[in-house]
């Protein structure tokens, strides 16, 4: 408690003595295969090799010899590209064709060019390690450069300037600026310059540190253990460093429609009886609704894969009921197993040795919401395939969702989580939790997202997690944790979740109208018209809190945020075809103006708007009373979604936006599938075209479609439409994948207004 008071600056801190950092030093021996270099330094090993013609793998261990094989946050480390090697008295110089890698002797540094220009250089002293084994990698940046991604991070987009570090940490404390470890370690970041971008994935479990404040010209990446294990990621643009960045970790895979649609959560509803009156609710008001969440308060005695029978004594009728309502229900499932002898989880756990436990076989129990608790130890297989079969007490009602929250892992002690000296059990050998811990949310997602798959025969399961790690994306989506109703926390879920989107976590989101505190009606309308927007699309507030259902605050609060969920519909077959897009090539759903911007420098610190796709600009009010702002449109031809007004880009415009409206701005060039109005995405929708002509008086666009629910669409049974016009002609479509198109097209309409000869507004 000391640290949230002044002692935390006690003059007696100032003087502590800093670990003295160590330089490998200097090429000792080396050899090469045609492909792969690796050799001895005075201190320690090397390794390095071209993936493929962007990606190169740089690996040092001050200690040892370098671990050739990937962490479970790699699945695209399977290749490697030949090359002609040349020595000279002060160098190594690989020649790739398509690049050039050198490696300096004395001292040891690398520096890469591409068509010879540096693209990539590390500091003079590359790599260095201290007496406690942290390990450093510096590499040189310039002082101007914006740094994005390392994930879910508070604070504005650009992180230069900043040190953030990857500790998965429960912060229920307000998150601000200096909140720099949440629940999410995603040790990824690129530094951009226009046409010559460079990524860098330090994959390191232990604690890392990103410090791009101690030096002007230069990243210091740190970690607390481990080695140097870099992949560099020499991209054309933003765009294409995150493609190859989702090559090598894996993309988000398109999930079940029914999961992008509005969902209502409270921690929590206690009994069966609220969730039917909430249910209840949404269909009395006709507000869109496909899912409704079940916080700990559903379990007995908050024992997962369980129901309390009390509150909930028709669990099976109820979770039937609302199936046929096409309202899917998704159930919070926390790691902790409570202590019981009697109860046939922990039991099981014991008797298998499926927990967590001291090298001497002590199992670890710490206290979360049952009290005394097991943890398993997720990074065991064995313990995957329990725990995945588990979920058959779940699929077996129906449910297709699951909620993983509180895996960090979160206990209720001084360091907020598991002991760092319990031991796991990952690929048959055995790592400290000081090692793990940050892999922890990621192996609980695996072991979720596969067991409802086996469960669910060509289903595409819903899993939804707070904690993860590089590679999370390929199992779960993300939501920002425990936010509150303040406004600053709406307007930094903005810059939250275009970083995820850059760090390959295409599917995020946060809760609508803060989780904790007091949300307003004003505050949940404004949040409700940003989340209609984003990947996921939560409601969610704690306990002790106000509730914050669209119809709390009366008749005129009701009508804006349920006229904001019914857009979400209107955008689905849009927002379905970006997800369908994101499987196939990496690149986000959300994404910030410099993405598709890279060479505007106007764009590079927009923290404030965001793309959806390519085609829509989005520019939220994030202050209360506030009812006009400045939008930064960029180059080309942009109209207002409401009133078809079209605006010259490449400058500001000062918006008007009262509090029913979203400044929304459609890219001239487009055509934008909208969809009729429904209740869930189960229901049919028709489709109307809305064209955007561009300066060219031309547009184009897309259409995706399949069943919404199976995996059928990797075997191509799917419609894929292309459609482009021309002013004053018909509309042209193409038809790609096996299923005909299954849409009913109402009417196509073109955007026109008074200013349509593209005059200045």
């Amino acid at each position: 408690m000391l640290e949230t008071t002044s002692y935390a600056i006690s003059p007696s801190k100032v003087n502590e003595p800093k670990l003295v950092n160590h330089s490998v030093g200097s090429i000792q021996s080396f050899e090469w295969d045609g492909e792969k270099l690796n050799g001895t330094l005075s201190k320690g090993t090397f390794l390095l090799y071209f993936i493929n013609e962007k990606t190169l793998r740089f690996h040092v261990n001050p200690f040892g010899d370098p671990k050739t094989e990937s962490s479970v946050a790699v699945v695209g480390d399977s290749g490697s590209m030949e090359g002609e090697l040349t020595e000279d008295e002060v160098s190594l110089s690989i020649d790739y064709g398509f690049a050039k890698a050198i490696m300096n002797k004395n001292p040891f540094n690398l520096v890469v060019k591409r068509d010879e220009e540096v693209v990539f250089e590390t500091s003079s002293t590359c790599v260095g390690y201290t007496s406690e084994k942290h390990v450093f990698f510096n590499v040189k940046k310039e002082s101007d450069r914006p740094v994005y991604g390392l994930g879910e991070k508070s604070g504005f987009l650009d992180k230069s300037g900043s040190k953030i570090s990857n500790w998965n940490t429960d912060v229920y404390a307000p998150h601000n600026k200096d909140t720099v470890e949440l629940y999410q370690s995603i040790p990824f970041a690129i530094l951009h310059r226009p046409k010559m971008p460079v990524g860098i994935f330090f994959d390191n479990s232990y604690r890392t540190e990103f410090d791009m404040q101690t030096y002007q010209n230069s990243v210091s990446i740190m970690g607390e253990g481990g080695e140097v294990n870099a992949y560099i990621i020499l991209g054309t643009d933003i765009k294409d460093v995150v493609k190859l960045y989702t090559d090598l970790t894996g993309n988000t895979p398109l999930p079940p429609k029914w999961s992008l649609g509005y969902h209502q959560s409270r921690y929590s509803y206690t009994s069966q009886d609220e969730v039917k009156q909430v249910v209840d609710s949404f269909k009395k008001y006709e507000i869109p609704l496909d899912c409704v969440f079940l916080d700990i308060h559903y379990m007995d005695g908050y024992r997962v894969f369980t129901f309390d029978e009390e509150q909930f004594p028709e669990y099976e009728k109820l979770i039937q009921e609302l199936r046929e309502q096409q309202v899917d229900v998704v159930p919070i499932v926390d790691p902790g197993v409570k202590k019981d002898v009697e109860y046939p989880i922990y039991r099981d756990g014991i008797t298998n040795d499926y927990f967590c436990n001291y090298i001497d076989g002590t199992i670890y129990h710490g206290e979360v919401w049952p009290g005394e608790s097991a943890f398993p130890d997720f990074m065991n297989e064995n313990v995957q395939r329990w725990w995945g079969d588990l979920h058959a007490f779940y699929t077996k009602l129906g449910i297709r969702g699951i909620w993983n929250d509180m895996n960090e892992p979160s206990v209720f002690n001084d360091t907020k989580t598991m002991d760092v000296n319990v031991m796991h059990r990952m690929n048959g050998e055995l790592i400290s939790h000081r090692e793990g811990h940050n892999f922890y949310g990621l192996y609980m997602s695996i072991a979720t997202f596969n067991g409802l798959k086996e469960q669910m025969e060509n289903t595409r399961p819903f899993s939804l997690t707070r904690a993860g790690y590089a590679g999370v994306q390929r199992y779960s989506a993300v939501w920002t944790g425990d936010n509150r109703s303040h406004w600053e926390h709406l307007e930094m879920s903005i810059p939250m979740i275009m970083n995820l989107g850059m760090s390959g976590v295409a599917f995020s989101g946060a809760d609508i109208g803060g989780f904790s505190s007091d949300t307003t009606p004003e505050l949940l309308i404004r949040w409700t018209q940003v989340g209609a927007f984003l990947p996921y699309f939560r409601n969610h507030s704690v306990q002790d809190s106000i509730y914050q259902e669209p119809w709390v605050f009366g008749e005129s609060t009701l009508q804006s945020v349920k006229k904001y969920i019914e857009i979400r519909y209107q955008f689905m077959p849009y927002l379905y075809t970006l997800f369908y897009e994101s499987e196939q090539t990496g690149v986000p759903v959300v994404r910030p103006l410099v993405m598709e911007y890279p060479e505007d420098e106007n764009t590079f610190q927009i923290s404030d708007e965001f793309m959806l796709g390519s085609q829509v600009l989005v520019a939220p009010i994030l202050r209360p009373g506030q009812t006009h702002r400045s939008v930064y449109l960029p180059q080309g031809v942009w109209y207002d979604f409401w009133t078809n007004e079209q605006y010259l880009g490449g400058q500001h415009h000062l918006i008007s936006a009262d509090l029913d409206t979203l400044p929304i701005f459609i890219k001239g060039g487009t055509i934008l599938p909208l969809g009729s109005q429904v209740q869930n995405t189960k229901e049919k929708q028709s489709v109307s075209l809305h064209v955007y002509f561009d300066e060219n008086r031309q547009a184009s666009g897309l259409l995706y479609e399949d069943d919404g629910i199976s995996y059928d669409y990797r075997e191509e049974h799917y419609s894929l439409s292309t459609f482009t016009m021309k002013k004053g002609e018909k509309l042209i479509t193409k038809q790609g994948g096996l299923l005909e198109a299954d849409t009913t097209f109402d009417q196509i309409v073109i955007a026109e207004t008074n200013n349509d000869e593209m005059g200045e507004s």
